[in-house]
C-alpha cells in the first residue's frame, strides 16, 4: 500500500519536474552545492547579464541547461539565459536526439547551423583542436549577435584535472582551465564554467538515476566508432582520464591534490613563469634576492 501511495504521488509530475528535485534532493551535495560553489568562488554571474548556455547535447552542457534554468527560477541574481544550440552538421539521428532531449527536460532551446563539421572533415593535422576552436567562435558569434554578454561552457572539474596533466605531460607547461575568461576576440564577452567543481562521476550517476540518454562527440569522423569506445580510445585526453584512475587506486585524493596545486603555485619554486607576454626567470633576480637576503640576516643579526 505505501509504495502504490509512493507510485501515485510520483506519477503526479512532470518527468522535468522529477529530473529538477533530483538536483535538489539526491545530488544536491555531489551537483547542485558544486555549481553554486563554483558560481559564488569564481563571480560568474553577475545581475543584468544575459547568459547564452551553450549546448552540444552531452551530459555535461543539458546538465549546466537545467542548472542555469534552476538558478535563474529560485536564484537571488537578476540575468536572463537563452538555451543556445549551434548544429555543425549533425546527422538526422543526433539532432532530433538533442530536440526530443531539451523537450524532456523543459529546455526552451534556439538552434542555428553552421557546416563546421564539412569544414574540418578532411583535415588531418588537429581537426578536432580546430572544430572546438571554430565551434566557440560561432557560439560567441551568434551569442553577441542575440545580446548577450556571456557564454556558459559545460566543462567540469575531471576536464579541469585532465588538462593540467596533458599541459605538463605532453605540452611541457603548468597550467589549468580556468572558471572565466574575457574573450580576445569577442569584446565585452566572457565565457564562464560553473560546473567547475562537479565531477564528471557524479554527472554520470545524475544522467542514470534519472534514465537520460544523450549524445556523445557527434562529428563524422567519431559517430562511426563511438559506440564501442565513446570516440576518444585514441585522444590524449582520454589517456589523462585512464592514468588518474589509477593514480587514484594508489591515492584516493590525487584528482584534489592536482586541483589544488593551481591555488598553491610558490613562485619562489619556478624556473620560469609568464605572465600575459612578460616571461620572468628566477635568474633575473637571482643575485639581487641574495642581496636582500644578506642584508636582512645582517639586519637581523644587529638586533
Amino acid at each position: 500500500m505505501e509504495e502504490e501511495k509512493k507510485e501515485k504521488k510520483k506519477k503526479e509530475y512532470e518527468p522535468y519536474e522529477l529530473i529538477e528535485q533530483s538536483l535538489q534532493k539526491r545530488f544536491r551535495k555531489e551537483i547542485w552545492k558544486k555549481f553554486i560553489s563554483a558560481i559564488n568562488e569564481f563571480d560568474m554571474i553577475q545581475d543584468g547579464d544575459k547568459i547564452a548556455v551553450c549546448i552540444s547535447g552531452g551530459k555535461d552542457s543539458m546538465l549546466l541547461a537545467k542548472c542555469m534554468q534552476e538558478i535563474k527560477k529560485h536564484g537571488k541574481i537578476n540575468f536572463d539565459i537563452v538555451y543556445l544550440v549551434m548544429d555543425p552538421g549533425y546527422n538526422e539521428k543526433n539532432r532530433k536526439k538533442i530536440e526530443d532531449n531539451a523537450k524532456l527536460l523543459n529546455i526552451p532551446i534556439t538552434i542555428f547551423e553552421s557546416d563546421i563539421f564539412s569544414s574540418v572533415e578532411h583535415i588531418e593535422d588537429s581537426p578536432c583542436y580546430l572544430c572546438a576552436r571554430m565551434r566557440r567562435g560561432c557560439l560567441y558569434s551568434k551569442a553577441k549577435e542575440l545580446g548577450c554578454n556571456k557564454i556558459a561552457l559545460g566543462h567540469h572539474f575531471d576536464d579541469v584535472i585532465e588538462t593540467i596533466m596533458m599541459g605538463m605531460l605532453y605540452g611541457a607547461q603548468f597550467q589549468t582551465m580556468m572558471p572565466k575568461l574575457n574573450s580576445t576576440n569577442f569584446e565585452g564577452m566572457e565565457l564562464i564554467r560553473p560546473l567547475y567543481l562537479v565531477k564528471e562521476e557524479d554527472i554520470l550517476k545524475w544522467r542514470d538515476y534519472n534514465n537520460l540518454s544523450f549524445i556523445r562527440c557527434a562529428c563524422r569522423f567519431t559517430e562511426n566508432i563511438e559506440e564501442f569506445d565513446n570516440g576518444e580510445s585514441n585522444s590524449k585526453r582520454y589517456e589523462m582520464k585512464k592514468l588518474i584512475s589509477e593514480l587514484r587506486k594508489i591515492n584516493p585524493k590525487v584528482d584534489m591534490n592536482i586541483f589544488r596545486s593551481t591555488y598553491n603555485v610558490n613562485l619562489n619554486t619556478i624556473i620560469s613563469y609568464t605572465k600575459d607576454e612578460l616571461a620572468v626567470h628566477f635568474l633575473d633576480t637571482y643575485e639581487e634576492e641574495k642581496i636582500k637576503k644578506d642584508e636582512r640576516r645582517k639586519n637581523k643579526n644587529k638586533e
